[in-house]
């Protein structure tokens, strides 16, 4: 599944680019978007290294390390955003650190404004609970925005097989709400892709997968899922809630 590494993204944490204005990052996804659509996940990778230099990066919620593990072989060195929320799993966590350990990548952890006993302070004990939705805006969705405001560019590892919300997920789009591109290189990728991914290339995957939890969010927010059940049920469980907000 690998593809060659161009110039650019072999010497990647030697590439600078100045920022592009809005209206050509608008223009860029406009040209591209459709041109990428059937490309392998690498390929993608590899384009946006080469296009967008040091302002590129990947984001990753160590469920699984297969997005980080692509873009290493592609670009060593590439930037890797980590939401350190403070209601992680103890194993989150460890998938972090084992992913920094392992991989060619420079893993940079994002934490809130505030710690989560400042929030509680602010808002009241347990926000999760009383207004999930402010909650992840806190502690997700607003870190999310701050960390990439020195890119153009990020690659996330959505998958149009994950929910129904997600069906029409562009390979490269353009994120109204971040003003930047946004890149998903799997995209297209089902579950026994990802499963295929793993085996073949000895990923790390959090162990909560394997533990009921296909699907990991912040552990107040997260429960187990019985076999044959949505993947994703196990998200905000008690609520009609389905999205944290960073892909909205």
């Amino acid at each position: 599944m690998s593809a060659p590494a161009t110039t650019a993204a072999r010497n990647f944490r030697g590439t600078t680019t100045q920022g592009r204005s809005e209206a050509e990052l608008r223009d860029l996804v406009s040209h591209v978007g459709a041109e990428l659509e059937l490309a392998p996940a690498e390929v993608i990778i590899e384009w946006a290294v080469a296009t967008f230099g040091d302002r590129f990066c990947i984001t990753s919620s160590m469920a699984d390390a297969v997005l980080a593990h692509l873009a290493a072989r592609v670009a060593p060195g590439v930037d890797v955003v980590f939401l350190d929320t403070g209601y992680h799993f103890a194993e989150t966590i460890g998938t972090r650190d084992a992913v920094e350990a392992t991989l060619p990548v420079n893993l940079l952890t994002v934490t809130p404004e505030q710690t989560v006993e400042e929030q509680d302070a602010a808002y009241g004990k347990d926000l999760y609970q009383r207004d999930p939705d402010l909650c992840c805006a806190l502690r997700k969705v607003a870190p999310l925005q701050d960390a990439l405001a020195g890119y153009d560019a990020w690659a996330t590892g959505l998958r149009r097989a994950e929910t129904h919300n997600r069906v029409i997920a562009p390979v490269v789009g353009w994120d109204e709400r971040k003003r930047k591109v946004k890149v998903s290189p799997l995209a297209r990728w089902s579950d026994e892709d990802v499963d295929r991914y793993v085996a073949e290339n000895g990923v790390l995957v959090n162990p909560l997968q394997y533990d009921g939890y296909p699907s990991i969010g912040c552990w107040p927010c997260t429960r187990r899922v019985a076999p044959g059940e949505d993947p994703r049920s196990g998200r905000w469980a008690d609520s009609s809630k389905t999205e944290c907000g960073i892909h909205a």
